[in-house]
């Protein structure tokens, strides 16, 4: 089988790219991208590259590489090409309005984009399934209406920003061409994702709580975040490559929306305990303002912020996440072991 995945160069779909190759060593995988692989993407697929090809074109361009593709005998698609303007982080960072810089391009690329490879995969009779990569971003900042239960991917839905209302706008664009050309596809919300391959891209650079704390325990840094409190529903990429993959290869799926994440909400104390496991003396204080090196608000809790429901990708397939502490010193060790040498 032949993986199609767009945005393959970046964070999360190498990694989908990376796991449907070592799955079978049979299976190929094509990525079309705007960016070609950098140096760490090309150590990351040195030893499978044989078994990958790297279209470099803009998705919104479809002269550029729907003939390429269709050479290529897809036979399953997993669209990630995004820009995802988001700035949160640091003190100076929450200042930023990234989506102010180009929003025409955002809605152009998350949106359009879609219904570009939506156009070219209804004309592909051996395409078994697509998977749209959406986000927690489309859900509103609370919710459930029931206090410690996770939230669900029926109602919710309350996108803010650019980025999640042009991810909403496609979930929906791939339902209705489910409707109207008997596609199988569905669509994957994301929670907060880390791991290995979290590095800045040219469509993306920002890293969610975990990542900064790994790095900084590693690197021997103070941790300075503005509260213990924040919370967030983090998964590893390599989990959600998994999820991805079983999507892909279940026989039958009986929903059009699933959440991946790993099920449960933590905070940021949790994951400097964690990193404390592996770093006896990391430092770590909280420090309020500028002085801040990890900033969240205290008060988003709930909604996009909290535990993702994952009780239908349970239903549909045989994924489970890893147990947060143990992806957590996972991602670690990765990093060790691939970004420290």
């Amino acid at each position: 089988m032949t993986l199609l995945v767009t945005g393959g160069t970046g964070f999360v779909m190498s990694t989908v790219a990376r796991h449907w190759l070592d799955r079978d060593p049979n299976a190929r995988a094509v990525i079309l991208d705007r960016s070609g692989l950098d140096a760490m993407a090309e150590k990351y697929f040195a030893d499978v590259h044989g078994r990958l090809s790297v279209i470099r074109a803009d998705i919104l361009d479809a002269s550029a590489w729907s003939g390429l593709l269709d050479a290529e005998k897809i036979t399953a698609v997993v669209h990630g090409a995004t820009i995802t303007p988001i700035s949160r982080g640091s003190a100076s960072e929450a200042k930023r309005q990234p989506e102010a810089e180009d929003p025409a391009r955002i809605v152009d690329v998350n949106l359009m984009g879609t219904v570009r490879i939506l156009e070219w995969a209804r004309a592909q009779p051996g395409i078994r399934r697509f998977v749209y990569v959406s986000s927690g971003s489309v859900y509103r900042h609370h919710g459930p209406d029931w206090s410690g239960e996770p939230l669900p991917e029926d109602g919710y839905v309350a996108p803010l920003t650019l980025y999640g209302i042009s991810k909403f706008a496609a979930e929906m664009v791939v339902n209705r061409y489910v409707d109207l050309f008997g596609l199988s596809a569905v669509s994957v919300r994301l929670a907060s994702v880390y791991g290995p391959m979290d590095r800045a891209t040219e469509s993306r650079n920002f890293r969610h709580v975990p990542n900064r704390v790994a790095h900084m325990a590693i690197a021997g840094e103070t941790i300075r975040p503005n509260s213990l409190e924040p919370v967030g529903d983090y998964v590893l990429s390599t989990d959600v490559a998994r999820a991805i993959t079983a999507l892909i290869e279940a026989p039958g799926l009986r929903y059009r929306h699933y959440n991946i994440g790993s099920g449960e909400a933590v905070t940021i104390g949790d994951i400097i305990a964690w990193a404390r496991e592996r770093v006896p003396g990391l430092k770590a204080e909280t420090s309020p303002g500028d002085a801040a090196n990890i900033v969240q608000d205290t008060a988003l809790k709930g909604g996009m912020w909290g535990a993702y429901d994952i009780a239908r990708i349970e239903r549909d397939t045989a994924w489970r996440p890893l147990p947060g502490k143990k992806a957590f010193h996972a991602y670690m060790d990765w990093i060790v072991e691939n970004e420290t040498s």
